[in-house]
């Protein structure tokens, strides 16, 4: 999921050099180029996760470092980057971080083993804190107010053409290829963003002074990645051992320092005092539970439509397809409901339908149709995240001075993706315990060897890759898969329930911490 805010930063931002008319169709083309390999990565990755899997006998705890490696970096640096852009110059950091990103998907594509993709997803994460908040303070800085609302308009619409085909063009690819395309093909785009961005795009940079917080940086990383590590290895090592609960502490309390040495910076990167704003601070709030349910879900869907359902990777990439185009397509309708309603309104109620959205997804049993079971899901969810996204942009961005305008929706992109980062690792573990503990019940049903169990419990944390030994009978055999494959819809189906209720609590927060706006005011 596109972050909230990525339209409100570049709104917010100064046009410090102007671009000619001749130069800004040079310009937006640089900059949808390099967001759209940001938005294509993270969105083909999810649909690779089955592949990769099967091809580098990883269980889900590996396939969560995949991603989380990923956005781990991205979440705790995006601020940085675009301080950095700032000041150092944003066409530099911004080539900066497409070189890197690109350098890093070569050693994607070409990683032997889970460990090594792991490592190159994290340098990704890296290239990403610089190219994502590049891109965005690019078009700020070249296009005048009176230009901006049509170059937005540009590269949003360009951008969620590219989001919506990247799972498709992924998909076939990996089903024709290899996974390992899913990464290849930032390649060719990043070789075009470079040169585009060396022949026109000229250099800007503020000169407001301050320094980069290198410190707050450092300890937010390593308090998202102990917390991220705790949670994701409990699956394999338990609870009880050192390396979870000795990380969990560590990063709890990293992340207590944080927020204490964040409210006495002199340039802090999250400025403490604009949480002052009960509406601020319900929004990023709300921004937490309803991203952490879209980012638990994107992880887990393709698993069920690939190894439960036995889609094609490509056509598990066209099933999100609804949601995409229902978000584009009323993305203007809903920003405006903020001037008819106010925020508070549709917060409540488009998280509500988007809960219901999500209460759908639960209800798909092994084998169910796309279009009577999922495609209805898809409409539902869209359609309530329709109505949340926009008005959520405009909250955050009306919650505080014009002037901390674009801080304060880099904060509220960076909440957006923390959440997606910490509920894969919390929920993840949640996902593996319904499923173990569904398993184990049917196993108790079936007449097959100890040995048999014990080899299908010690490796229950692949879900629904797990394999069935090639030593039993057809029947036999055949009777595991099922329960495998059921176990996994009610791992699944808890998870969505979870989502649901998360979505609520988006609502409840709404609800009570967003003020009634006051609409007879001009």
């Amino acid at each position: 999921m596109k972050p909230p805010c990525d339209e409100a930063a570049i709104e917010s931002g100064y046009a410090t050099v102007p671009c000619t008319s001749e130069a800004g169709p040079w310009i937006l083309a640089v900059t949808i180029l390099g967001s759209s390999m940001a938005f294509i990565d993270s969105t083909v990755v999810n649909v690779a996760l089955p592949a990769l899997q099967s091809s580098l006998g990883g269980t889900v705890t590996d396939i969560q470092w995949v991603v989380e490696a990923y956005g781990l970096l991205l979440g705790a640096l995006i601020l940085v980057g675009g301080s950095l852009g700032d000041r150092l110059g944003r066409r530099r950091i911004f080539l900066i971080g497409v070189t890197v990103f690109a350098v890093a998907s070569v050693g994607c594509g070409l990683a032997p083993n889970i460990r090594q993709l792991v490592l190159a997803r994290a340098v990704q994460g890296l290239g990403a804190a610089f190219l994502v908040p590049g891109s965005l303070s690019i078009i700020s800085a070249s296009f005048s107010q009176k230009e901006r609302g049509r170059a937005i308009g540009t590269w949003s619409g360009f951008t969620a053409i590219t989001t919506a085909m990247g799972p498709i063009l992924g998909g076939w690819l990996i089903e024709h290829a290899s996974w390992r395309w899913a990464f290849f093909i930032n390649v060719p785009l990043a070789a075009v963003a470079i040169a585009l961005s060396l022949w026109r795009v000229p250099e800007s940079r503020t000169t407001a002074r301050g320094s980069i917080d290198w410190t707050g940086a450092l300890i937010a990383t390593v308090g998202l990645g102990s917390v991220t590590f705790g949670f994701v290895e409990s699956a394999s090592l338990g609870w009880s051992h050192p390396s979870v609960w000795g990380t969990l502490i560590v990063g709890c309390a990293s992340l207590i320092t944080f927020f204490f040495i964040e409210s006495r910076a002199d340039s802090p990167m999250v400025p403490m005092e604009l949480f002052r704003s009960r509406d601020f601070s319900g929004a990023n709030l709300l921004t937490l539970f309803l991203y952490a349910a879209l980012g638990v879900f994107f992880f887990l869907f393709p698993l069920n439509l690939i190894q439960v359902q036995h889609y094609s990777a490509t056509a598990t990439g066209a099933a999100v397809l609804p949601l995409i185009i229902l978000m584009f397509l009323l993305s203007r309708w809903s920003g405006g409901l903020v001037a008819r309603y106010g925020a508070r309104r549709p917060l409540i109620i488009g998280p509500v339908i988007a809960a219901a959205g999500f209460a759908l997804f639960a209800l798909p049993s092994v084998g169910a149709s796309y279009w009577r079971m999922f495609f209805p899901a898809f409409v539902v969810l869209g359609f309530g995240l329709a109505v949340s996204v926009a008005p959520l942009t405009t909250l955050v961005m009306g919650s505080v001075d014009q002037n901390r305008a674009g801080t304060a929706s880099g904060i509220n992109n960076a909440v957006a993706r923390v959440a997606g980062l910490l509920s894969i690792a919390v929920l993840g573990v949640a996902a593996v315990t319904a499923f173990s503990f569904h398993l184990n019940r049917s196993l108790l049903n079936l007449a097959i060897p100890a040995s048999t169990v014990h080899d299908l419990r010690a490796n229950e944390i692949k879900l629904a890759a797990l394999e069935v030994p090639a030593t039993l009978d057809s029947d036999t055999a055949a009777a595991i898969r099922v329960s495998i494959e059921r176990a996994f819809i009610f791992g699944f189906r808890f998870i969505m329930l979870i989502c649901a209720g998360l979505s609520l609590a988006s609502a409840a927060v709404a609800w009570r911490m967003i003020a009634m706006p006051n609409l007879n005011n001009p």
